[in-house]
């Protein structure tokens, strides 16, 4: 097996539950094309039972509205991952499991995409919801339909966002 998580993913999240752990304050995740990734990454560092609320991969539009509280007229409004999109996934999630942070991830892994900037492969949008409001940030890779590689950085991009708000 090759080593998990990569190296690079394995030092912010190491960062990140420290600063949780801390600071005793609790994460919640809602991820879409990081596929767990978040989630995994800290549940593998030691004491993640101290800060890691719970997560959910939301990866089809169905489970936003089993899970996520989604509406078909946010189905039938959708045109891919925004900055909108992960701000109101994110405030949903951390009332639902009531952590001190919810992070939420959605974005367009590749290999294919689409034509606009959020549906081109390596485009991600960030939201960190807090009980002072929910926070955002737009990422592009640079990394093309390098879907795997897309994944991990997506990964990094939202823990050290996260690292940004929690310091």
């Amino acid at each position: 097996m090759s080593e998990f998580p990569p190296p690079i993913v394995k030092a912010i999240a190491s960062e990140v539950a420290a600063l949780l752990r801390d600071k005793a304050q609790t994460i919640s995740i809602a991820e879409t094309a990081a596929g767990g990734i978040i989630s995994a990454a800290l549940l593998s560092t030691p004491g993640a039972s101290k800060f890691y609320k719970g997560g959910l991969t939301l990866y089809t539009l169905e489970s936003r509205i089993a899970f996520a509280g989604w509406t078909q007229e946010n189905v039938q409004r959708y045109t891919g991952p925004t900055p909108e999109v992960v701000s109101g996934l994110a405030a949903n999630v951390r009332k639902t499991l009531s952590s001190t942070y919810t992070l939420c991830e959605s974005g367009t892994a590749g290999p294919t995409g689409g034509s606009t900037r959020n549906r081109t492969p390596g485009y991600v949008a960030l939201a960190v919801a807090t009980v002072n409001g929910t926070y955002t940030r737009e990422v592009e890779t640079g990394l093309g339909g390098d879907r795997e590689n897309n994944m991990v950085a997506f990964t990094v991009a939202a823990l050290e966002f996260l690292k940004d708000i929690i310091t």
